[in-house]
């Protein structure tokens, strides 16, 4: 892929080579100008292209439901709209998770679910009004509940992912 301009010719490959590595390293934690000394580049042009690609600023967003009629329609406009954690279980998926480990893995799988939510700055949380409480009083972080039936839930419920989206798009713009 050589491209000419003016008298230079370029090779587009090499430069997606180096943006792909340069994007890799920043997103492992290496500093800009960590990754501009090993790429061989000036750190502005790796803030530059950060700037110029850049979808959001602010906190680490996660999202958590059970349970959920439409968990992959949910998981699909997560992403497009950069949420960065997702679990979303329906009441099958619920009782899988729940059936499939012992007393003590499912107390250290839930511990480590906890510990993973303790991480970002904002928890969606779609369930049911005790389990929205208690996710409130387990997170020291901003928690939004979205009451999708009172406890106990004992079947899937639909979920209008236009209305989380406008939850998100909010918390964006803020």
């Amino acid at each position: 892929m050589l491209l000419r301009i003016g008298e230079k010719i370029i090779n587009r490959q090499k430069i997606n080579q180096i943006i792909d590595e340069m994007f890799n390293l920043r997103s492992q934690g290496f500093s800009q100008q960590e990754v501009a000394n090993r790429v061989g580049i000036d750190r502005t042009v790796i803030s530059k292209l950060e700037t110029l690609g850049e979808v959001r600023k602010g906190g680490k967003v996660a999202l958590v439901g059970f349970p959920i009629e439409n968990c992959e329609e949910l998981r699909i406009m997560a992403r497009q709209e950069g949420i960065d954690y997702s679990l979303l279980l329906s009441e099958q998926e619920r009782w899988d998770f729940v059936q499939k480990k012992s007393g003590i893995g499912l107390f250290n799988t839930i511990m480590e679910i906890i510990a993973t939510l303790r991480n970002y700055d904002i928890v969606i949380i779609l369930g049911s009004n005790v389990r929205i409480k208690l996710m409130e009083t387990l997170l020291d972080k901003e928690v939004i509940g979205i009451q999708i039936g009172e406890s106990p839930i004992a079947e899937n419920k639909y979920v209008d992912p236009e209305s989380i989206k406008s939850i998100v798009q909010q918390l964006f713009r803020s």
